[in-house]
């Protein structure tokens, strides 16, 4: 595997013991481990699991990522499910001299797994390490899309040091700049300043209440089918559910809520990486959240398997399509004969001769939405971004 295993640590002996004695037909017994090898022939869609354990830039949180390995034991035990994918553990980064350092070698790693066409997962320490996901993305020359599950947005000044509090201001204004689109899902007024709030309908981002969320989890699909790049703050969950997080507060999603998303994740086309961040183990009584942890992680590879592959192209064959009349206006709309998903078309003038024609995830209830007269909101949000 070239370079890369210069970043990782294998895979703990106590793992490899406990493994052992799992019954057949665990995960565990179905995951590849690193054992130090050097050099290895990922299969294509494959799932590479690794962990981060810097504590460095997590704000409040010291010490989140340290033992971090107890959430492999909680997933190794729970059994496959109907799954074709191979998967893969690849152990923990060697976190560097620097905070900076560490990010380099997950920025390292994530690009050449990307390159190699598998789907890595990481569990990690600061969400501050988000910024060196998104920053691997540079060698694909593509535009990302970045959904983050936060309670906050995590802006900050960009001339202070990135933490987990701050990288995303980091994201968006540093150069190059390939963030298309940011989605923030589950903040919490009473934690963000309405100038934040404001900032965010400024840049065309696009942010979920938690409690609009918590109301009609499907809002999200739409977004994740169209996101390149997953961040979870573990804190984002209740304290009830995750208590293994030094700024968990008593609001937030359930346990069931988050498993929902990461599904919703694993059946997107598009997502690439998942992160989870702020695990922190020596506040989890009882491995509670490593066993959330665990299970999220199951429900991603989940969706992985029961991914259609069906992204709307010039040939619309599968695809049943709805027009709806709008003051004169035609709204066309796609539904997908395969899985039941929705499309909104937006027409974009490039001049005045040509069109050029642009799908977007968008839910049924937009449809019902234009149905009643009313342009769907995501619809007027789109046109702006693309035009």
């Amino acid at each position: 595997m070239d370079y890369i295993y210069n970043f990782i640590n294998p895979i703990n002996d106590s793992v490899f013991d406990f493994i052992e004695i799992l019954p057949e037909g665990s995960l565990g017994k179905r995951v590849w481990l690193n054992q130090n090898q050097s050099t290895i022939d990922f299969t294509p869609n494959s799932v590479v699991i690794f962990s981060v354990p810097e504590d460095r830039n997590a704000v409040n949180n010291k010490e989140s990522g340290l033992n971090i390995s107890t959430f492999r034991e909680e997933l190794y035990k729970m059994y496959v499910g109907n799954w074709n994918l191979d998967m893969y553990d690849l152990g923990d980064v060697i976190i560097g001299a620097t905070y900076e350092d560490t990010q380099i070698a997950v920025q390292e790693i994530i690009t050449y797994l990307l390159k190699q066409k598998t789907l890595p997962i990481l569990i990690g320490g600061s969400q501050a390490l988000t910024y060196g996901v998104y920053r691997a993305f540079d060698t694909l020359e593509q535009k990302v899309n970045l959904a983050i599950v936060d309670s906050k947005f995590d802006l900050g000044n960009i001339n202070q040091t990135i933490n987990s509090q701050s990288y995303l201001t980091k994201i968006v204004m540093e150069k190059p700049n390939n963030l298309f689109n940011f989605t923030n899902i589950g903040y919490q007024t009473f934690l963000n300043s309405q100038e934040e709030i404001n900032l965010l309908e400024t840049l065309l981002f696009d942010a979920y209440r938690l409690g609009d969320v918590k109301n009609n989890l499907e809002l999200v699909e739409p977004v994740l089918r169209d996101a390149d790049l997953l961040s979870i703050d573990i804190g984002a969950v209740k304290r009830a559910d995750a208590p293994a997080n030094a700024n968990a507060i008593i609001s937030g999603f359930d346990a069931d809520d988050i498993c929902k998303i990461t599904r919703y994740a694993g059946l997107s086309d598009k997502l690439s990486v998942l992160g989870i961040f702020e695990y922190n183990e020596k506040l989890d009584n009882y491995k509670q959240t490593a066993q959330l942890i665990a299970q999220m992680i199951w429900y991603y590879i989940e969706g992985i398997n029961y991914r259609s592959y069906e992204f709307p192209s010039l040939d619309l064959k599968n695809f049943k399509k709805y027009m709806v009349v709008i003051d004169e206006e035609v709204y066309h709309f796609y539904k997908s004969d395969k899985s039941g998903r929705w499309w909104m078309e937006i027409n974009l003038k490039e001049n005045n001769k040509t069109k050029r024609r642009t799908l977007i995830p968008c839910t049924y209830n937009d449809y019902l939405t234009a149905n009643r007269q009313e342009i769907p909101s995501r619809w007027f949000v789109n046109r702006r971004k693309l035009s």
